[in-house]
């Protein structure tokens, strides 16, 4: 199983790397090449872009996912 998720926030710019295993999230560098700077480039032109992710949602804060809430 992947532990290691890429993230990408509409309207910002820049992707994260987050690490499951180390429990770590870290700004990752701009991708140059591959598969990874075409979703990119895709994401930058308003596309979602998802491989082997099922569930993602914005939530305002850690207290409301906590609490059960996510942005509507």
């Amino acid at each position: 199983m992947a532990n290691v998720v890429i993230i990408g926030i509409a309207g910002e710019t820049g992707l994260w790397v987050a690490d499951l295993n180390a429990g770590t999230v870290t700004k990752s560098a701009e991708p140059s090449a591959g598969a990874l700077q075409t979703a990119n480039d895709l994401r930058n032109k308003g596309a979602t872009v998802t491989k082997g992710v099922n569930l993602a949602v914005l939530a305002t804060s850690a207290e409301a996912v906590s609490g059960g809430y996510m942005d509507g």
